[in-house]
C-alpha cells in the first residue's frame, strides 16, 4: 500500500463527503480510491469513516488521524513549494473556477502573460456561473463577485467593474429611450440575469445624487449564464444590465447603445476566495497577486 497516497484518498473524502468526488477529484477510478482508504484503515486496525447507501461520516478516530495527517500534508506541500521557490519558479496545478464572461473576456487573454511568467504552473479552469464547493470539489480558489456571504471563507478584493445598462438601436427605436428608471417599469421589457443556485432574477440597480431606484420590469427572458445574457441583449429581446467590460466591444461597434448613464450604480467588487484551511502554496500566492495587480486594468 502507498500510505502517502492513502493518506491522501483519505482526506478527500472527509473534504468531498462522497467516495465519488474525492475519486474524481484525484483522477482515478472510485473503486481504486476505497482500496486505498480500506487499505489505511487495516494498516492503522481502527475505522475512519462510517459509510452508509447515502453518506459517508467521520469516525471519532477518523477526525484526529485526519487532523494530525491534515498538518503533515501540508508541511509537504510547504517543502515542495520552497524548492520551487528557491529556484523562482513556482510549480504545480492550480485549480481556479470562476464566471463565464469573466473567464473568457478577462481572465483567459490575460492567461498568456502569466503562464509565461510561471510555465511550471498548470491551471484546471472551472468555467460556470454556479457557485462551486471549494473544499468539496478540490478547488484552489475561485473568483466571485458581489458581497461576501460566506464567512468561512477568505476573500481578497482584486478590483471592481463598472455596470452599463443597455439595448439595441432597433429595440430603443421601438420602444423609446428611457430617460430615468422608472420609466423601464412600463412599455419596456428586461432580459434579467438569473442566479445558478435559486433561479432568482436580479433586479437592475440604479443611482443618481444620493437616489436609489431598483427596477424588475417585465421579463422578456431570463438567463443564467453571462455570455447568454448578453446574447440576448444583443437579439434586441430587451434591456440590460450588465458588466461594462462585457458590453464595451458591443458599445463601440453600435450594436448596443448605453442608456440611463446618468444612472450610474455602485461599481460590482470581485473577489478571490480560498478555503481557510486550503494550504495557501507559492502557486496559489503568485497567481493570486498577479491577478489583484492586472484585474483594474483589465476591467477598465
Amino acid at each position: 500500500m502507498d500510505q502517502l497516497l492513502a493518506i491522501r484518498a483519505f482526506a478527500r473524502v472527509v473534504e468531498a463527503g462522497t467516495f465519488t468526488k474525492a475519486a474524481d477529484s484525484m483522477n482515478m477510478p472510485n473503486a481504486t480510491l476505497t482500496k486505498l482508504v480500506q487499505g489505511l484503515e487495516a494498516h492503522l486496525g481502527v475505522k475512519l469513516l462510517q459509510r452508509t447507501t447515502r453518506r459517508v461520516s467521520v469516525t471519532p478516530e477518523g477526525a484526529a488521524y485526519y487532523e494530525r495527517t491534515g498538518r503533515m500534508l501540508k508541511e509537504l506541500e510547504d517543502i515542495d513549494g520552497s524548492i520551487g521557490a528557491d529556484q523562482g519558479r513556482p510549480r504545480g496545478q492550480l485549480r481556479i473556477d470562476m464566471g463565464s464572461s469573466l473567464a473568457n473576456l478577462i481572465i483567459i487573454p490575460a492567461l498568456p502573460e502569466f503562464l509565461e511568467r510561471y510555465p511550471d504552473i498548470r491551471i484546471d479552469l472551472g468555467v460556470s456561473d454556479r457557485l462551486v464547493d471549494l473544499v468539496g470539489d478540490n478547488v484552489d480558489c475561485v473568483i466571485r463577485g458581489g458581497t461576501l456571504i460566506e464567512m468561512s471563507l477568505i476573500g481578497r478584493q482584486i478590483g471592481a467593474a463598472r455596470w452599463v445598462t443597455c439595448a439595441t438601436p432597433d429595440y430603443l427605436k421601438r420602444h423609446g429611450v428611457p430617460r430615468e428608471p422608472l420609466e423601464l417599469e412600463t412599455g419596456h421589457l428586461i432580459v434579467s440575469y438569473l442566479l445558478s443556485r435559486t433561479n432568482r432574477a436580479v433586479p437592475m440597480h440604479f443611482v443618481h445624487a444620493g437616489r436609489k431606484v431598483e427596477i424588475s420590469g417585465t421579463r422578456a427572458i431570463g438567463v443564467n449564464e453571462g455570455n447568454a445574457h448578453l446574447a440576448a441583449g444583443l437579439a434586441g429581446l430587451g434591456v440590460i444590465q450588465t458588466f461594462a467590460y462585457t458590453a464595451k466591444a458591443h458599445i463601440a461597434s453600435g450594436a448596443l447603445v448605453p442608456i440611463l448613464e446618468d444612472w450610474q450604480p455602485a461599481p460590482y467588487p470581485f473577489y478571490v476566495v480560498y478555503p481557510p484551511n486550503r494550504h495557501l502554496s507559492n502557486r496559489l500566492r503568485v497567481f493570486i497577486d498577479w491577478i489583484a495587480g492586472r484585474f483594474p486594468g483589465l476591467t477598465a
